[in-house]
């Protein structure tokens, strides 16, 4: 673990409490008592936490103004304190003990690598038409690639999407787990707490209990995925919950599934239109054939969306499935083409590289 962040008091009493808020945080800290060595490590820690004690002495060295500078004190006297830190250059103050979780988050997310995974919503038109094994099935083949990946169940009414990759049997967090927290979650907390299958890991919500995510829970829960993973696939209902409307509001790309049928072209119009505040990237799968002359370029028209894929109908495909092994269905097939096409536009670590023209 790199040292997150550095810690600059010579208060006994201001150094045991940050020293235990760095414990809860599991934050591996530097700790100095004067203003020189503060001067000396000013400028490689993510975060520095500079005690009121010693404020005015490395304000005296005149260090070079720099982001994740917070002054911390014990001292009710905060006039005094918000002098100081204007004059360090902090952009934070922290007065303990209430603003012990602050600091707690605050260290946390300086022990974490700095990374950002893509997220993508796969959001189904119609029910049952496939949106959730989709979902699993760019999630598995994204992970047989080398995608440290997740797939999110964000429908609490469904059948929990660990099912459909065949872990529903395996230990590990659920949605219910997550439900009520408020605050950073720990990307490393939320890769370790998970169910996986290789490198795809699982958010599944549970069966026989229908989950109430709360309103801070779910941004916090996404934020911590792409932290951590490679790529978020996340399987949204047409009912948005929390969970979804977090997931769409971070995504970088959604697809939208559509039959190729007039009536579910009539309805997706409307559930794209209310997507586009949050969604700014949009595509459309259309499931082909339909029962009339419906063309996918005319579902693609009809949208005003970019035309993402087909997904064919496979019979084969429906009975694989009713025996929990969708890896074996990605062999060949339909939804194995469509995964393949699909990948490279969602994540730049599996484009093919481009190769200059050569000289003549």
């Amino acid at each position: 673990m790199t040292i997150a962040a550095m810690i600059a008091t010579d208060d006994p009493s201001l150094t045991d409490d940050l020293l235990r808020l760095a414990a809860a945080a599991d934050a591996r800290i530097e700790l100095v008592h004067d203003a020189d060595r503060a001067r000396q490590g000013w400028h490689w820690p993510s975060l520095i936490l500079v005690g009121n004690d010693l404020a005015d002495a490395i304000a005296a060295e005149a260090p070079e103004r720099r982001q994740g500078v917070v002054v911390v004190t014990n001292d009710p006297d905060t006039e005094q304190v918000y002098r100081r830190a204007v004059k360090v250059g902090a952009q934070d103050v922290a007065c303990l003990p209430g603003d012990e979780s602050w600091i707690i988050d605050a260290m946390a997310a300086a022990s974490e690598p700095e990374g950002q995974g893509a997220l993508v919503c796969v959001l189904g038109a119609t029910g049952g038409i496939g949106a959730s094994v989709l979902s699993a099935a760019l999630g598995l083949t994204a992970a047989n690639r080398g995608l440290r990946t997740l797939l999110v169940d964000a429908d609490p009414y469904g059948g929990g999407i660990d099912l459909v990759v065949g872990i529903e049997e395996q230990p590990g967090a659920r949605w219910p787990d997550f439900a009520a927290r408020s605050g950073r979650l720990s990307a490393l907390t939320l890769y370790e707490a998970l169910p996986r299958l290789g490198d795809l890991s699982v958010l599944s919500c549970r069966r026989g209990t229908l989950t109430t995510v709360n309103s801070e829970a779910a941004p916090s829960l996404i934020d911590a995925a792409v932290r951590a993973f490679d790529l978020v696939i996340v399987d949204v209902p047409r009912y948005q919950g929390e969970i979804g409307r977090a997931a769409l509001r971070a995504a970088d790309t959604t697809l939208v599934l559509v039959p190729a049928e007039v009536r579910a072209t009539l309805a997706a119009d409307t559930q794209v239109a209310a997507l586009r505040d949050d969604s700014t990237n949009m595509k459309v799968i259309v499931r082909a054939p339909g029962p009339g002359d419906v063309t996918p370029e005319v579902v693609a028209d009809a949208l005003a969306l970019p035309l993402a894929g087909l997904l064919e109908c496979d019979r084969k495909l429906t009975r694989t499935l009713e025996t929990g092994d969708l890896e074996r269905a990605l062999r060949r097939g339909p939804l194995a083409d469509l995964c393949a096409h699909l990948l490279p536009t969602l994540h730049p670590q599996l484009q093919e590289p481009h190769e200059e023209p050569q000289a003549a």
